[in-house]
C-alpha cells in the first residue's frame, strides 16, 4: 500500500474554492466527481492540484471510498456532499454522461505553502505534464512533497 499512499486529483479553482467554503462551514465529508469510471481504488490520502491558470497544489484530504455507478442514483445520495449547487449544474458538469464516478474524502486541509506544478515535476522527474486522470504517489515521495 506504500505505493498507493497518496492519489492526486485535478481540480478547476472554481471547484477548489466551493470546497474551501464548505470546510469553512463545518462540513467534514465531501465528494469529488468525475466522468467514467476513474480515481483511487485505495489510498490513504488525495492531494488536490489545482489546474489552469493557478497549476499548484493546494491541499490534502482523507481518502474515504471510490464509488462509481448511475450518475442520478450517485446524486441521490451523495449530492449534499459535491461542490454543485444544483442538479442542472452536476448535470452540466458530466456532459449528459449517465455513469459517473465519487470520490468521497474527509477533513480536507488547504497546504500552508503551495506547491507548484512545475516545482513537483522537478521532484519526482515525472515529465512535463501531470497526468490528466490522476496518479498514485508513494507515501516516500509525499513526506518529501509536503
Amino acid at each position: 500500500m506504500s505505493e498507493h499512499y497518496a492519489y492526486i486529483v485535478l481540480e478547476a479553482e472554481k471547484w477548489w474554492n466551493r470546497r474551501c467554503n464548505q470546510k469553512n462551514a463545518g462540513k467534514v465529508f465531501q465528494a469529488f466527481v468525475r466522468g467514467g469510471k476513474v480515481g483511487p481504488l485505495s489510498a490513504d490520502l488525495l492531494f488536490f492540484y489545482i489546474k489552469h491558470p493557478v497549476r499548484e497544489f493546494r491541499g490534502t484530504a482523507e481518502f474515504v471510498e471510490r464509488i462509481a455507478g448511475n450518475a442520478d442514483e450517485l446524486w441521490d445520495k451523495y449530492a449534499s456532499e459535491t461542490v454543485f449547487e444544483s442538479y442542472g449544474e452536476y448535470k452540466e458538469f458530466l456532459e449528459s454522461r449517465e455513469n459517473t464516478t465519487f470520490i468521497r474524502f474527509k477533513n480536507l486541509q488547504e497546504l500552508t505553502h503551495t506547491i507548484t506544478g512545475k516545482s513537483f515535476l522537478e521532484k519526482i522527474g515525472g515529465g512535463s505534464m501531470l497526468p490528466r486522470n490522476g496518479r498514485y504517489l508513494s507515501k516516500e515521495l509525499m513526506s518529501v512533497l509536503v
